[in-house]
């Protein structure tokens, strides 16, 4: 009887975390390594595109999108730890003229960490310790372009696929927003173009976790972190930011 080889799975890393937050990178490659995946990471790629085509630009990041897909071709999945990546990369990049097969298996293969965890090897709990009062932050793109939580406007059933994956560590305790969907104000250039009201947005969302008296805010997406990370120290709130793959790396060591 043959034995079905292990799935190879490309790890990609957007380009805040490989800049600003590496240690989010370094915890995504060891979660996945800690739950049987066989990970590579390749060295020649590159940013996705999205910060150019959110910017306007989207007909210039043909040659970026181009060099993604070639990159990302010989991998069976794709998993970052971004879901406003993933979502540019499955949604919005432009079509590439000779690529379209290749672009098409993409957008099947490519996942943001927490999707991968729970929809494609289907891990149901993760065990470890991480006795911290935990607040989450959803950010726009994972919430509602990757469905990896309910939305408030439809009406439905609660589900976050992050919340599955630490709502068993020992000791954590998850704490219950009153505002659980609401944008944090990052939005890419919009945190530019439109300072004031995004910074107040941010600091609403900080407001709702200091009300709940949290001591870890967390995330799928850096990029949204780093925006209210950089509010909370302008303010010197006692606040502390880690990517969700970082709390099960240490729950999990």
């Amino acid at each position: 009887m043959s034995i079905k080889p292990k799935p190879h799975i490309a790890l990609f890393i957007p380009c805040y975390v490989d800049q600003f937050y590496p240690n989010v990178a370094i915890s995504t490659l060891a979660v996945l390594e800690k739950l049987g995946c066989q990970v590579s990471y390749p060295m020649n790629q590159t940013c996705c595109g999205q910060p150019m085509a959110n910017a306007g630009f989207e007909r210039d990041t043909v040659g970026t999108t181009k060099h993604f897909i070639e990159t990302f071709a010989v991998y069976d999945y794709v998993v970052a730890p971004s879901g406003s990546c993933v979502v540019h990369v499955k949604e919005h990049s432009p079509k590439v003229e000779g690529l379209e097969k290749e672009q098409a298996e993409l957008h099947d293969k490519i996942f943001e960490f927490t999707e991968f965890i729970t929809d494609i090897i289907k891990i149901e709990r993760i065990d470890g310790s991480f006795p911290h009062r935990i607040g989450y932050h959803s950010s726009c793109h994972g919430q509602r372009g990757l469905r990896l939580s309910s939305s408030s406007e439809l009406n439905e059933k609660p589900f976050s696929k992050a919340k599955k994956l630490l709502e068993n560590l020992e000791g954590l305790e998850w704490v219950e927003l009153t505002r659980t969907d609401e944008c944090c104000g990052f939005g890419g250039t919009f945190a530019v173009s439109e300072e004031a009201l995004s910074v107040q947005m941010g600091k609403d969302r900080l407001d709702d976790h200091h009300a709940h008296q949290v001591e870890i805010l967390t995330g799928g997406d850096m990029s949204c972190i780093m925006h209210l990370q950089g509010i909370a120290q302008r303010q010197n709130q006692n606040l502390k930011f880690k990517h969700l793959a970082e709390i099960l790396n240490e729950a999990m060591s």
